[in-house]
């Protein structure tokens, strides 16, 4: 079972982390929020372990992202707020649990054993295509990267589901040109490239990891780096 642990203080990291690993967990950890946030998107957690106070984005705007970009992995809260309001801020910006500091670390684990054990609050998502951080939800017809809502047109909309449907392949121009246009690819146009290079505009110019590759003289590839 792999937990993703966005925590600033380097004790408590250590203490959690060593704890979690003795009792059979995988453990990826962020120092801050932003951090914490793309590790969420690009990889997939049984459950999130986020303080509330942190560099970057604090953990309630953490929750708010990632649920805005429709990752639906139960999170748990760790701070040294406990009041009431700050409890209730907590979950309602999206987190399915809250633990105040300090606790008895035994206290954690049953917190954790119960979040993993419950079904995700968001609907099956058998609807929704993904790669990386890119998401692409067939119901709502949104695009969303890194929790960044991307809007795209139809026609480009089409090419990225046919993209995800089709992820780690090499796609030949002329089987884009039938499937996404529904007509026999014409050698004397450049209609496929041209749509390809407005998607790669918008979905990886302005995002460190690049997910669509020109595969020269084949045709192009989804896949990450």
């Amino acid at each position: 079972m792999k937990i993703l642990l966005v925590e600033d203080e380097k004790k408590t990291v250590q203490y959690i982390k060593k704890g979690l690993e003795e009792n059979g967990y995988e453990i990826d950890t962020a120092e801050d929020g932003l951090e914490g946030k793309k590790l969420a998107f690009a990889n997939h957690y049984n459950l999130v372990i986020t303080d509330v106070i942190m560099p970057g984005i604090n953990g309630r705007e953490l929750c708010k992202q990632l649920r805005a970009g429709q990752i639906d992995t139960p999170i748990l809260m760790l701070t040294a707020l406990g009041e009431t309001d700050d409890v209730v801020e907590g979950l309602d910006s999206g987190a399915d649990d809250y633990l105040a500091k300090p606790f008895e670390f035994k206290e954690l684990l049953a917190r954790i054993r119960s979040l993993t054990k419950r079904q995700p609050k968001f609907p099956a998502n058998d609807h929704q295509l993904r790669i990386a951080d890119l998401l692409l939800d067939l119901n709502k017809k949104v695009v969303f990267r890194e929790g960044k809502k991307i809007e795209l047109t139809s026609k480009e909309f089409s090419l990225l589901e046919y993209f995800l449907r089709n992820k780690n392949r090499v796609i030949p121009r002329a089987e884009l040109s039938k499937n996404v246009w529904n007509v026999d690819f014409d050698t004397g146009t450049n209609m496929v490239e041209v749509y390809v290079n407005y998607l790669r505009k918008k979905i990886d110019r302005d995002f460190e990891k690049k997910l669509i590759h020109t595969q020269f003289g084949m045709g192009y590839i989804l896949k990450e780096e």
